[in-house]
């Protein structure tokens, strides 16, 4: 599925050829996340064009470049967002790659995986716990790994709340519940879908983002890229408590009172992955053995799986399989 200037449409072209340090891995299992959205709908500059988006892939190493022996024919990868970064920069060196300025991002500025063969810098290909399926393996892929390492920026909160209850949310409540956290789910106002699939994953409470948590709140995760939801979260946390933005993309964000920042609130963004972050998570998902909620849909229906994502008619995430 290639997105031009006319949009996403199928197409046929070459397969493409690996080099130096990379992988050309066979696509099982691509799923569809908002960042492609974001990408689709023009709403992040600058995509490279043509592109093949797609950033959350399993796949089967079938053939190696020179220096990515690592790896080996039949291995089974999955490959995230961030695709390439350069190693040498203040940035890489400090161990905080996800920063890196020359950085290139699967499904965005390289091709990615809404195709039946992708590319990978072998340094940023995972192997993954073999109790998934491929459909379940790729949304811990960015869903899983975005969603975990906002986690983490929130802190050790005992009382959690995540606002928007999607793919990423549907994981890391999981990891949160077993790492101790009490977790509040906050979805679109009324949706009593979203709110009875929250509780029926074990959170302690779910109710809509326009209500206000019945105790206030040590953290909060926002996955819904609304800008509206971060005065309202600033609210729902106590004095010295964080919020979380864990969005590439969101709306503008609106002025609200100083009073909601006062009192060592503080408000942080969340930007790409590391490598860390993918070891530490899919280590996680092989003990925990997470519930993964897909929907499936073949690689030509691309645009429906994205435009499902964008009604809200999900629940957890769609996979593309070619």
């Amino acid at each position: 599925m290639v997105l031009d200037q006319g949009g996403l449409t199928l197409r046929d072209v070459p397969r493409p050829a690996p080099g130096p340090g990379q992988l050309l891995v066979r696509v099982r299992a691509c799923a569809v996340c908002r960042t492609d959205l974001h990408v689709v709908d023009r709403e992040l500059p600058d995509p490279k064009l043509p592109l093949i988006p797609g950033h959350e892939i399993v796949g089967e190493v079938v053939e190696l470049g020179p220096g990515a022996e690592a790896h080996s024919a039949g291995d089974r990868v999955g490959i995230p967002w961030l695709g390439w970064t350069c190693g040498a920069c203040a940035y890489c060196l400090r161990g905080e790659e996800n920063l890196c300025p020359s950085a290139r991002f699967t499904g965005y500025t390289l091709d990615g995986g809404y195709a039946e063969y992708a590319l990978a810098d072998h340094r940023y290909a995972f192997r993954l716990p073999p109790e998934y399926s491929d459909a379940d393996a790729a949304p811990l892929l960015c869903a899983g790994l975005i969603g975990y390492r906002s986690l983490r920026m929130a802190g050790p909160a005992q009382s959690l709340g995540l606002y928007g209850f999607g793919a990423a949310a549907h994981l890391i409540s999981q990891v949160a519940r077993d790492l101790g956290h009490r977790v509040y789910a906050f979805t679109r106002p009324g949706d009593t879908r979203a709110q009875a699939f929250a509780r029926d994953l074990g959170v302690h409470w779910a109710g809509g983002s326009d209500e206000r948590p019945p105790e206030p709140l040590d953290a909060a995760i926002l996955f819904a890229p609304v800008g509206a939801l971060v005065p309202t979260a600033l609210r729902a946390v106590r004095p010295g408590g964080t919020v979380v933005c864990g969005g590439i993309h969101m709306s503008d964000i609106p002025s609200f009172p100083y009073a909601l920042l006062w009192g060592e609130r503080q408000v942080r963004s969340v930007a790409n992955l590391t490598r860390a972050d993918a070891r530490e998570l899919l280590h996680l998902a092989g003990r925990l053995r997470l519930r993964v909620s897909t929907t499936l849909y073949p690689l030509e229906r691309a645009a429906e799986a994205l435009s499902d994502l964008r009604e809200g008619r999900l629940e957890g995430a769609a996979v593309l399989v070619p």
